[in-house]
C-alpha cells in the first residue's frame, strides 16, 4: 500500500518519511511490506491509509491539480483537512495513531461489531436497529448512499439485526471485519478521550471548504473542525448526504486519493452520472491527470 507513490514521487516520499518521524516507528515499513494482520490493527491502520491518502493527494497537488473543496469518509475526513491545511501532517497521524488506541480500547475486542445493509433503505434500517437493540446498543453508523447502510452496536444486538434484515426482505446483509463499532454510543468513551486531545492540538481554518461527516454541512473555520472532529467518533456518517451538498455547490468532478476505489464505488450508487477519477499509484495519477487536462481544454 503506497509503494509505487513512495518510489515514484519525491513528494509522496517526503509524506512517507515525514508520518514516520511523527509516531517513531518505521510506518512505511508496514504499509510496503506487513505483515497484513499487523497493519489491519486500528492503531496502526487509521495513520498508514491517512499517510497513503495524503501523499497521493499531494502527489496530484504536485501537478498542479488543486481542490476546491474536500471531504472524507470517517477517518478519511482527517486526511482531508491535512489536504485543506488545517492539521499538520504530523499532528494528524499523532491524533489518528491515539483515535485507533481510543476506539479498540473502548470496547473489548468481540464485544461491538458491524454490519452493512445493501438493498435496505435507512428508514427500514433503523426500524430493524430498533427491534434488535432488545436494550443494547446499535444504531445506523454510515449513511452511505440510498442502498448501503451500515450499522454498529453490541455483537449480539447486531448479529440479531442482520437475522431480522433477512427476514425483512434485505437484499444482503452481510457483517463487516472490523475491530470495533465504530460511530455508535459504543464509541463515546474513546469520544471522550480524543476530544481532550483535540482541545490541546492547534487547528487552522482550512484553505477550501470541508464538507464534514456529522452534518454534511460545509465548513471553514477551524472551531467548526474542532466540534466536528470530536462529534464524529459517536455518530453517523453522512456520506449519502455530503456528496449531494457538493454536487448542490456545483462539483462536477470527484478526485479519490488513496489506497482502493471504495467512495468511488459509493458515488456509482448516489449519482451514477458524476464522474469520479482516483489516485492510489503511478498509473492512476496518470489517467487522472490525462483526464483533468481534457477537461480543462
Amino acid at each position: 500500500m503506497g509503494r509505487d507513490l513512495f518510489e515514484s514521487f519525491p513528494v509522496a516520499r517526503s509524506v512517507f518519511e515525514e508520518a514516520d518521524s511523527a509516531l517513531g516507528l518505521p510506518l512505511s515499513r508496514l504499509c510496503f511490506e506487513g505483515p497484513e494482520e499487523e497493519l489491519r490493527l486500528t492503531v496502526n491502520a487509521q495513520p498508514a491509509i491517512l499517510t497513503v491518502s495524503v501523499a497521493a493527494a499531494e502527489v496530484l497537488r504536485d501537478r498542479g491539480v488543486q481542490p476546491d473543496y474536500v471531504a472524507g469518509h470517517s477517518l478519511g475526513e482527517c486526511s482531508a483537512l491535512v489536504v485543506a491545511r488545517s492539521i499538520p501532517l504530523g499532528d494528524s497521524v499523532r491524533l489518528v495513531r491515539k483515535r485507533g488506541e481510543y476506539m479498540q480500547e473502548a470496547v473489548p475486542v468481540g464485544e461491538g461489531a458491524m454490519a452493512a445493509f445493501l438493498g435496505a433503505e435507512p428508514g427500514v434500517t433503523e426500524q430493524i436497529c430498533h427491534e434488535a437493540a432488545r436494550g443494547e446498543v446499535l444504531s445506523v453508523a454510515n449513511l452511505n448512499s440510498a442502498t448501503q447502510v451500515v450499522v454498529a452496536g453490541h455483537a449480539s444486538a447486531v448479529a440479531r439485526a442482520v437475522e431480522l434484515a433477512e427476514r425483512r426482505g434485505v437484499r444482503r446483509a452481510v457483517l463487516l471485519k472490523v475491530s470495533a463499532p465504530f460511530h455508535c454510543a459504543l464509541m463515546r468513551p474513546a469520544e471522550e478521550r480524543l476530544a481532550r486531545d483535540l482541545d490541546k492540538l492547534e487547528i487552522n481554518d482550512p484553505t477550501v471548504p470541508l464538507v464534514n461527516n456529522v452534518e454534511a454541512r460545509t465548513v471553514t473555520t477551524a472551531a467548526e473542525i474542532r466540534d466536528g472532529l470530536k462529534r464524529q467518533m459517536s455518530a453517523p456518517v453522512h456520506w449519502e448526504s455530503s456528496m449531494r451538498k457538493l454536487m448542490s455547490d456545483g462539483v462536477k468532478l470527484f478526485v479519490e486519493a488513496g489506497p482502493g476505489r471504495v467512495l468511488s464505488g459509493l458515488m456509482r450508487q448516489i449519482a451514477p452520472d458524476a464522474e469520479c477519477l482516483h489516485v492510489e499509484d503511478a498509473a492512476s495519477l496518470r489517467e487522472t491527470l490525462d483526464r483533468v487536462k481534457e477537461i480543462e481544454r
